[in-house]
């Protein structure tokens, strides 16, 4: 990869204090742009303002702000306050989001508008507010971060699966109304990538035991790392990406393309499907 493909962009990065969206802030940063490296949790900002002085130590202009997601109002407030800090937005990495599983009979009403208010609603009003200030300075890029729950099905997510539906379905139809005034939409749909939240959710839980899962599940034979995603972002986010609109990215080893009625994909089928049709069959 070429050094300072984001050079002039300035970047909001919301849910950068942990995972996908800190190695984002981080790797933009890298890459040249001044960020704003958004935090959720007052007492959680450990993480952002490391990455702050990482990114200041770079050259780049930085720093690290709080809005709680549950609130509208904090998330209009955070985008307003990245366009003061940077004078504009140009470039917004929608990471924020969290992953809740329950039965689909076991779910509230509290739960699902935490979740959607959190996953979707936030996100939807802060690239609002950051699109005014894109067609005022001629354009700008979206990148929003969905999930290959958007596109198959797992067990007791069903409401995590529907706001990653639904950043796919409005990532596609803004791309349309937006791109003609200068401004790209696209979105990523990681597959399975170990960030810290596995481990603290998943009692016992260990990057061995994630390691030897994954060599058997994903054609790939590894998780993905915060890394793959913040690479793919910076090529979206960046010039080399400017013919693609409105698309859905998938990073995921794999996963989503293999059928799941395969049982080992690493060994040769001893089925012998199209005898009697097939020259060799």
């Amino acid at each position: 990869m070429s050094q300072q493909r984001l050079a002039g962009k300035k970047a909001l990065v919301t849910g950068a204090d942990t995972g996908i969206g800190l190695e984002i802030g981080l790797e933009f940063a890298r890459q040249g742009a001044d960020v704003v490296f958004h935090y959720p949790q007052k007492e959680n900002n450990q993480e952002s303002v490391a990455a702050v002085e990482q990114a200041r130590a770079l050259g780049r202009k930085a720093t690290a702000i709080h809005a709680d997601f549950k609130k509208l109002e904090d998330a209009v407030a955070l985008a307003n306050q990245a366009i003061e800090f940077l004078g504009e937005v140009n470039c917004l990495v929608n990471n924020a989001g969290v992953t809740f599983n329950r039965p689909i009979r076991k779910v509230t009403s509290e739960q699902f508008d935490a979740m959607f208010n959190i996953n979707f609603k936030a996100q939807y009003f802060i690239t609002q507010r950051v699109i005014e200030d894109m067609e005022a300075h001629q354009g700008g890029v979206i990148c929003n971060m969905s999930s290959v729950h958007g596109l198959q099905g797992v067990p007791e997510h069903t409401v995590y699966a529907a706001t990653k539906g639904a950043i796919i379905a409005y990532t596609r139809s803004l791309a349309i109304e937006m791109a003609h005034k200068g401004i790209r939409v696209n979105a990523i749909a990681p597959g399975w990538v170990t960030t810290p939240n596995y481990f603290k959710c998943i009692p016992g839980f260990t990057e061995q035991m994630a390691t030897e899962t994954a060599y058997k599940a994903i054609p790939s034979a590894r998780c993905g790392a915060p890394s793959d995603i913040a690479r793919l972002a910076v090529f979206l986010c960046s010039d080399d990406s400017d013919y693609i609109v409105g698309q859905t990215v998938v990073a995921d080893g794999g996963t989503t393309a293999m059928m799941s009625l395969v049982s080992d994909f690493r060994a040769e089928s001893s089925s012998r499907f199209g005898k009697g049709y097939i020259p060799g069959a």
